[in-house]
């Protein structure tokens, strides 16, 4: 149990004031590997009610934080010290930024006073993040913490969502400081008027075959509602991006497909017969599923900001304002069904859904991809949750495995970082203990932040991690192949994973035929506890599938 410390009196330690400022904003957790320029912080933490988890790396940390960040809407916070502390938090602040998730790291730092450590770990830590944080400030007075901690929150939460960093050093958050907390206020997103809704609700009566798009930033500030009731409410065909999965339910008739690849899919056969596209939640940093050009397919930009228009993103109209008030809104101008010519799209959905199923019951082994996507969504309920890490995998994912739920496929179309899985997975377990959760890793990813496996034991976590395993980094060998060049340079060997995974404390399981697969999962959910799949993969079918067989196929409806 924590010890609970009322609200200091003046004067009072600066570290002090800074975690009241942080239970005041809501902060639930810690994520940290702390140094001993941290010593006074973790010593305030040591009787909050916030929780410390404690990681057994400075990434692990803060890809829990961002995802805490990512699928509550509230900033996750991370703390570790100077130097290469601050920098291991380098790439998961930059798949904060990318990504769109809410994100405050704590650095620590020598006395800025009196030092005579002279520049023994001392880097520009301010500096160094400043290209890829929102916000990136020192602490040199106890009395500007709270509105530092104040703004803050706020700068990392409002849309566009991202990360922020704060360096505390040491004689600072031992001084004392008679401030006072700055309690957080509620935030409202305007909302878009009533002429550009009119002007909206037009351009899509006057469209033939429209299109509405789900992109990243659709999947933030439950949206979901507001999106599910306009596409049921006009009948219209909708897709999404990778990082727009499951906004709306992928099972409905009127979904079209996710644009996993940048071109050359079934799905942009659909794109370049429509004749407008409602883009909602575009988030320029996913790889762009159309290009406009001049005289082309009208485009509507809905999102809580206005448009970064580029050479081939240039839309026509935008709605800007509180994403889902403005869907709603927009839906009651249109008032029900419109009379669109879905029987193309129909087409294109037929033979998507007769693409996607080939083989996925091929019980080749090791096993293909079409097979382990289908395996894993017969396991998962409607609201359980994949988190997936980055290679080849995360395209047969996204593009074969129905999202039913918003948040229920967690990758990074982002950064594209290696190494984030897993700790998304353990946060997403952390934070909904009566789901089922699966981290899916290839070999590579998985073991750049392996050792975070005991932190998901320590924590007590029910948590499946399916590890990819072809011994090679297979997403680049692939592209290497596509290339003509040789295969060359990209293999490399792994500990025994079972044993591995069991030296942590968790159960590991080694798949050994393609049928196994299903109870194998089954057997581990049911266990509960921490469990680690070997699964031997065989991606020869990246070609075959996603090259010369769309190829053949594509647009010839």
């Amino acid at each position: 149990m924590h010890e609970t410390r009322s609200v200091p009196h003046s004067p009072a330690k600066a570290s002090d004031l800074l975690v009241d400022a942080l239970e005041a904003e809501g902060v639930e957790y810690v994520f940290a590997v702390p140094g001993e320029e941290n010593l006074d912080l973790l010593e305030s933490l040591r009787t909050s009610k916030i929780e410390l988890v404690l990681t057994r790396h400075e990434q692990g940390a803060a890809f829990m934080a961002a995802t805490y960040g990512r699928l509550t809407g509230k900033a996750g916070v991370c703390m570790a010290t100077l130097g290469p502390g601050a920098t291991n938090f380098a790439t998961p602040a930059a798949y904060a930024h990318l990504g769109g998730m809410p994100l405050i790291m704590i650095t620590g730092q020598k006395p800025i006073k009196k030092s005579k450590q002279g520049r023994f770990q001392i880097i520009d830590v301010v500096g160094l993040f400043e290209p890829i944080c929102k916000m990136s400030k020192q602490i040199v007075h106890g009395n500007t913490i709270p509105a530092l901690i104040r703004e803050a929150f706020r700068t990392a939460e409002e849309e566009r969502p991202g990360a922020v960093l704060l360096e505390l050093p040491e004689d600072i958050a031992a001084e004392e400081t008679d401030a006072s907390v700055i309690p957080p206020h509620p935030r409202h997103y305007a909302v878009a008027g009533d002429e550009v809704l009119n002007e909206a609700a037009e351009m899509i009566r006057s469209a033939r075959m429209p299109l509405l798009l789900l992109g990243a930033g659709a999947n933030r500030r439950k949206a979901r509602s507001a999106l599910c009731g306009f596409t049921d409410l006009i009948q219209i065909p909708f897709f999404n991006t990778q990082m727009g999965k499951g906004v709306v339910d992928e099972r409905s008739d009127l979904f079209l497909g996710t644009a996993a690849l940048s071109d050359g899919d079934y799905l942009h056969c659909a794109i370049e017969r429509a004749d407008l596209i409602i883009n909602v939640g575009h988030d320029v940093v996913e790889k762009p599923p159309f290009f406009m050009e001049e005289g082309g397919t009208k485009v509507i930009h809905v999102n809580y900001k206005a448009a970064q228009v580029d050479q081939v993103y240039f839309p026509q109209l935008e709605v800007v304002g509180d994403l889902a008030q403005s869907i709603t809104r927009l839906g009651k101008m249109l008032g029900g069904p419109l009379d669109f010519d879905r029987s193309y799209f129909q087409r294109i959905k037929q033979e998507t859904e007769k693409h996607l199923s080939n083989r996925a019951g091929d019980a080749r082994f090791p096993v293909i991809p079409q097979r382990l996507v289908a395996d894993t969504r017969k396991v998962m309920d409607d609201c359980d949750i994949i988190a997936l890490d980055n290679g080849i995998y995360k395209i047969w994912y996204a593009r074969n495995y129905k999202a039913y739920d918003s948040n229920t496929v967690l990758l990074d179309n982002a950064l594209a970082t290696m190494g984030a899985g897993l700790s998304s997975a353990m946060m997403a377990a952390k934070l909904n203990p009566g789901r089922r959760v699966m981290a899916i890793c290839g070999d590579g990813g998985f073991m750049m932040n392996s050792q975070e496996l005991e932190t998901a034991v320590r924590l007590g976590l029910n948590l499946v991690v399916t590890v990819l395993n072809d011994s090679s980094y297979g997403m680049i060998r692939w592209k290497q192949s596509h290339a003509g060049f040789a295969d060359w340079g990209l293999e490399f060997g792994n500990p025994d994973f079972v044993q591995y995974a069991n030296s942590y404390g968790a159960t590991g399981h080694r798949i050994e035929r393609t049928e196994d697969l299903v109870p194998t999962f089954e057997k581990a959910f049911a266990a509960g506890g921490v469990h680690l799949i070997d699964v031997p993969v065989d991606y020869s079918e990246n070609q075959r599938v996603l090259i010369d067989e769309l190829a053949e196929k594509v647009c010839l409806i």
